[in-house]
């Protein structure tokens, strides 16, 4: 290739502009000097680079925020070296952070254990789940998700749970995921005309950077056990309620209150003497920002935005600020 910035510019107005790369490079071929092969090979590398992003919509997912934590330089750690240190993500949902990231070393865990089976067989099985996605994605109507959902998922194989959990995320109302006190979830049917229920590209990506990654089901205490100075640690909890109707703490059949929010804040404490980088994400309320304050001179309380979109109307959709509290500088 003789000029790499020329071919990175047509690569992107390929990506942009869906021609096919025969009638393309014919097009450009005198005046660059350019052959499908080149035009070929830049966009497959321009690919490759790409991050893979969360293969479930999560509620308070974070891919929308990883941009701003990065601009307010709340994120990642400038000591922190993602080749050498481990990274940890005790509520991983759907991995946003760790998608942006990309570390070498992770841990990353969850007690929501369909969510967790969802991961290893990516990592493990994906061909095979890529298949399974496929069957849904062909059988898709409310009936059909309806008989999905009353599965009893402990007659399931891990790559049927894998499959079905992806397929009900991706089509159940608002890609929403709650259970109920029995642990069973139970949303409604979304509705939508062609929902993107294999992803095939990015669970292949996914499954290329989960290599050598563990995930765990299990409590947040028992997966950062072997954190160590230097490593960092990321928070996402389910959020405390920022009014009496409202809770993000669905996520499983178990509650995430004050006892647990206060139970948090002193992990926090332990893994900031222990020497770990520390960020943690919440939502922006007198009760959390109390947990937090005056606790050391190098641990501060942030203010982001984020978009709030779970409303079932649409009016009360927006901006809603939450708080990023660090332990660096």
């Amino acid at each position: 290739m003789q000029d790499t910035k020329i071919i990175q510019r047509i690569a992107t107005k390929l990506r942009e502009h869906p021609i096919h790369v025969k009638m393309f490079s014919l097009r450009y071929r005198k005046e660059f000097d350019i052959t499908e092969e080149d035009i070929i090979e830049e966009d497959y590398r321009q690919y490759k680079k790409e991050n893979p992003k969360p293969f479930v919509k999560w509620v308070g997912g974070k891919r929308q925020l990883a941009k701003q934590f990065r601009d307010l330089d709340l994120y990642p750690p400038d000591e922190f070296n993602p080749e050498t240190g481990t990274y940890f993500e005790p509520f991983v949902g759907g991995g946003a952070m760790f998608f942006d990231l990309l570390p070498k070393k992770a841990i990353l865990s969850d007690l929501n254990s369909e969510l967790t089976t969802a991961f290893n067989i990516i990592k493990e099985n994906v061909l095979d789940l890529i298949k399974a996605l496929r069957k849904h994605k062909q059988k898709n109507n409310k009936e059909y998700f309806l008989k999905v959902r009353a599965q009893n998922i402990a007659k399931l194989s891990n790559l049927e749970i894998a499959a079905r959990f992806i397929y009900l995320n991706r089509t159940c109302f608002n890609g929403m995921y709650r259970v109920n006190k029995s642990g069973g979830f139970n949303v409604p049917f979304g509705k939508y005309e062609n929902p993107l229920i294999c992803d095939e590209k990015n669970l292949l990506k996914i499954n290329e950077k989960l290599k050598g990654i563990k995930i765990l089901n299990e409590d947040y205490k028992k997966a950062l056990e072997k954190a160590k100075k230097g490593d960092f640690v990321y928070f996402d909890p389910p959020y405390y309620p920022i009014n009496a109707t409202s809770s993000f703490t669905s996520y499983t059949k178990e509650g995430f209150l004050k006892k647990e929010q206060t139970e948090l804040r002193d992990t926090f404490l332990k893994l900031h003497k222990k020497g770990c980088f520390v960020m943690l994400s919440n939502s922006d309320t007198p009760f959390i920002k109390n947990l937090y304050s005056n606790l050391d001179k190098k641990i501060s309380i942030n203010n982001i935005y984020a978009s709030r979109a779970i409303n079932s109307n649409a009016s009360k959709r927006g901006k809603i600020k939450e708080v990023v509290v660090i332990n660096y500088q």
